[in-house]
This record gives structure tokens, sequence and C-alpha cells, in this order.
């Protein structure tokens, strides 16, 4: 059995140098890219919101209709990475790969981690106060009263080590989505890729930092009686933030260099040789110098070498 994808180890090599390509990019473009995420994420947070905002579920099936959430939630993470926008949640694995396989540097990949985080912010509150704010989309009943129970659990509720903890598991599964839909090679295969790590997550409940840039100002705006701003970036933004720092920076991006890249910076750094695959090929051409020519595969992130041997 064959399977039309690429091998985990291609997968790494890409992400690699999309981290290259998205930490050398000018800085507007990250900019509005990283908008153009926090837009696009704040849509799906909206759609999961008003899908679990059903009263007699909340009561008497209240983890039913968190999956039926989760189910809804991924196409916002399709959107954003098949438009490849900049979510930083996602740049925390591809950067950090990147910096480690000596293609980006530390301060190159800081400044794109922390244009990225105010361009999610921007868009982010941008939906939730243009878009849904004076739109008026959730100040009806029962949608008010479940966005603010949906925030004053997500902010309230919990303390600071539990979001702290959840970002980690959070972003490790975000940045499996990423990973998968690069290793897909037709768009139903990336869209499934992508999808299920992210039902995962947000069926466990987990923090996601972006995410939360939507669930709780909506809350603020709406007039959650427990929630500041001060409260938010002590306990919505910060530990969510540093737990998906290490979540997709370590667990996923430091991980993979690891098992895939730290031993075999002398193999091509696209693709891999397929000599049973070219077994005929081989056999047709070996009265030439008697010699197999591997057919490398060139990666999907589609970039040049140049940055490789990059010192900082």
């Amino acid at each position: 059995m064959t399977f039309d994808a690429l091998s985990p180890r291609e997968v790494t090599e890409a992400v690699s140098g999309t981290g290259a390509h998205k930490g050398n990019m000018r800085l507007d473009k990250v900019f509005f890219s990283a908008v153009s995420a926090g837009c696009l994420l704040a849509f799906a947070c909206g759609t999961t919101l008003s899908t679990t905002a059903t009263p007699w579920f909340q009561d008497n099936a209240p983890g039913l209709i968190r999956t039926i959430g989760a189910l809804v939630f991924p196409y916002g993470l399709c959107m954003i990475l098949l438009t490849s926008a900049d979510l930083c949640t996602g740049s925390f694995m591809f950067t950090t790969l990147a910096v480690l396989h000596r293609r980006l540097t530390w301060s190159r990949m800081l400044i794109h981690w922390a244009v990225t985080f105010i361009g999610n912010l921007a868009g982010s509150l941008f939906i939730v106060a243009i878009i849904f704010g004076y739109g008026n989309a959730f100040s009806a009943e029962p949608f008010r009263s479940a966005v603010i129970s949906f925030a004053t659990k997500k902010q309230v509720t919990p303390d600071f080590h539990m979001i702290f903890l959840r970002g980690i598991g959070c972003n490790w599964l975000v940045c499996l989505a990423c990973f998968f839909g690069i290793q897909g090679r037709d768009l139903a295969s990336k869209i499934i890729g992508i999808w299920l790590p992210t039902f995962a997550f947000v069926s466990l409940g987990f923090d996601h930092v972006v995410a939360n840039m939507t669930f709780i100002p909506l809350g603020i705006w709406l007039g959650a009686p427990q929630i500041t701003i001060g409260l938010y970036i002590w306990k919505g933004i910060i530990p969510a933030l540093l737990g998906n720092i290490i979540g997709g920076g370590v667990f996923c991006g430091t991980f993979y260099w690891y098992m895939y890249l730290v031993d075999l910076n002398t193999l091509p750094l696209y693709g891999e040789e397929r000599t049973q695959s070219n077994s005929l090929k081989s056999a047709s051409c070996s009265g030439r110098a008697g010699t197999k020519r591997p057919d490398i595969e060139t990666s999907a992130a589609g970039f040049d070498d140049r940055n490789r041997h990059m010192k900082e």
C-alpha cells in the first residue's frame, strides 16, 4: 500500500524552509498577514460560540455540545493555513525549527513572533469590536449569556498554572495540524490533516492565545462582570502565550528537528532518494556507467537553500 504524502523528514525540511521564508518576510507583509489570520480565526471562534449557545445542551449534555462546537472550529485554521496567513502559534514551530536548522537568526525569529502576535491581536479585536460588537452578532439571548459564561469559565475559574499547561497541550496539537497540513499533497488531505488535531484541542478545552483574543474581549464587550482588561492580560494572554510557545517551539519544532534533521545535515535538504521506486529507470540506465541515478523529490515548501548555512 502506498500513500501520496511526504515523509515526516520531508515535512520537517519543508517546515524549516517555510520558517526561514516567514522569518525573512518584510515586516509590513508579516503584520497584515497576521491581521488576516486573527480575523479568520475570530470568525471560527464566533461560529463555535453560536453553536454552543444552547441552554438545554449546556445543562444536560455539556460534553456533547462542546464536541459539536469543536467539530466546526477547525475551518478557521484551514482558512489560515491554506491562505498562508501568519498565526503566531504556528510560527512558534516554523521559525524555531528554521533557527535550529541554521536558516534563520534568533533575532529575526523573535521579531517575527512579536509582529505576528500584534497583528493577530489587531485582527481579532477588529472582528470583536466592528463585526461582532457593533454588528450586534451576540447581543441577543441566549448568545450573550453563552459568551459571558464561556469567557468566565475560560478566564476566572482556572488558575494561572492550569491555563499555562492547557496552552502547552493546545499548541502541541495546533502545530501538529500545521505539520499534517504540509504532509498531504492534495487539498482534501490537507484539510483532514488540519481538522483532526484542531478538533482535538478544542474538544479538550485547551487554551489558544489567539482564540482567547476573541473569546475574552468579546465577553468584556458584552459586559462580563468578573473580567477586566488587567485580568485578561494576566490570565488570558501571559500563561496561554508561554504555554503555546513551549508546545509549538519545544514539543514540535525542537522535537522534529532533533528526530529528523540534527544528524542528517549531509543529506539532500529537500527530498530523499527513491531507489526502489526507480529500479526500472536504473536498470534502463545500467548500460551507461553502470550507476543508479537517484530521484530527488523537491519539497512542498519550494524554497531555495541559500540560508541553510547562515550563521547568526
